[in-house]
């Protein structure tokens, strides 16, 4: 089959590797029909590469139909059309039941000290082949894939794989209050659907914080009051439009959905790509140790927020040595949440919004389809953010 796969930095290739076969009672192979290319994706291909292989298949959103299943996964048959949530999970382990798959305790990557197994990421997360693939075998498939009806386009259910929970997840643990306003770092993918989400779920005010004009454009037509980092001379310029716009007080809530490769820190860029092209033996040992972050992100957040009010981190972060502020989080009573998204604990209440109806604009949501075979320029194009490019499916 022809396969997506990683062979150092910024270079990705389209691929023939073997095709998938059942290896667990629990596995399950599917027909991927469209794959999209995730802003997580980005970071293997510029930031995290010491803990990548060549060869590594990438992608950790796909959808397909069912080819076949192992003797231990009841519920799935040949023919039936399934959405596979990024993160593999049993759904019976004790992290599971508490609604924490990301954590789950049967597929941790305890060698690495690591949550529950990706597809497509890095070694740190089991290198497990992913869905930016022709087929795809599916592990745990008892619990994960999420069956979705024939008829509408893949476009209406393909962003249950990671989009839409993690940017549910984002607004969850955010807190938004009914009525109240909540600012969004970063209008890429997450962003922007955290802004749709926020919508919909009775916020009074969404403020959407960005630099690209597509990407701002985009989240201006739903209804987010934009601001663009480009028009402001500092962050504190920044923090106190919108502290005028919220009573003085800064927003209820802030969502950083940028993570570690935030402009603004030309130090910590340098460390990460010195890492990046160090010789393997040692960039994986010393990212691991002492990696840091570009926080330029984290740190407006934590300026933006009001005092008492919440942060919820959704942008990846990976360093081990990273220099907070904690005096001004202390102060401040600021509240944290992150971590990847738990999928099947969202995943229900989701698939209630992918109607007809379309309230978070999902069937429009991406800007570009391109084949498979398209892959290392759909890369390139995302990364330098040419062309419009916020979401990129692909078809193989």
């Amino acid at each position: 089959m022809k396969a997506v796969t990683w062979q150092g930095k910024r270079d990705v290739r389209v691929e023939e590797v073997p095709d998938p076969k059942i290896q667990e009672p629990t596995d399950a192979v599917i027909r991927v029909t469209s794959s999209g290319l995730c802003g997580s994706d980005l970071h293997l291909y510029e930031v995290l590469t010491p803990f990548m292989t060549p060869g590594d298949i990438l992608g950790h959103e796909p959808m397909g139909i069912v080819e076949e299943v192992g003797p231990e996964v009841p519920d799935l048959r040949p023919g039936d059309r399934v959405v596979v949530p990024f993160q593999i999970a049993c759904g019976h382990c004790y992290m599971c039941g508490s609604g924490l798959q990301t954590q789950c305790e049967t597929t941790q990557v305890t060698g690495e000290g690591m949550g529950a197994a990706l597809f497509g990421y890095t070694r740190l997360y089991g290198a497990v082949p992913g869905g930016q693939a022709e087929y795809l075998r599916v592990p745990q498939a008892h619990y994960g894939p999420i069956k979705v009806p024939e008829g509408p386009p893949d476009d209406r259910f393909v962003y249950l794989s990671d989009v839409l929970p993690t940017a549910w997840q984002a607004v969850a643990y955010a807190g938004v209050p009914q009525g109240g306003t909540v600012a969004v770092l970063g209008l890429g993918p997450i962003g922007d659907m955290a802004c749709r989400v926020a919508q919909v779920k009775g916020a009074g005010r969404v403020f959407g914080i960005d630099l690209v004009p597509e990407r701002l454009r985009r989240a201006r037509e739903r209804g987010v009051e934009t601001y663009d980092l480009r028009s402001f001379d500092s962050e504190k310029e920044l923090v106190a439009a919108l502290q005028d716009e919220t009573d003085g007080r800064g927003p209820d809530a802030v969502i950083d959905a940028v993570g570690t490769e935030a402009h603004g820190s030309a130090i910590a860029k340098l460390v990460q790509q010195g890492a990046a092209i160090m010789p393997r033996k040692l960039s994986g040992p010393m990212a691991e140790r002492f990696s840091v972050d570009r926080l330029a992100a984290l740190y407006t957040a934590i300026d933006l927020v009001r005092r008492g009010g919440t942060l919820s981190l959704v942008g990846v972060y990976g360093g081990m040595a990273d220099p907070m502020p904690m005096l001004t989080l202390f102060d401040k009573q600021i509240q944290m949440r992150m971590g990847q998204a738990n999928v099947r604990r969202w995943s229900d209440d989701i698939l209630t919004y992918l109607t007809d109806e379309d309230p978070l604009g999902v069937q429009d949501f991406a800007t570009h389809h391109v084949p498979l075979t398209d892959a290392p320029h759909a890369y390139e194009m995302f990364q330098k953010k040419q062309d419009g490019a916020v979401k990129v499916l692909m078809r193989p």
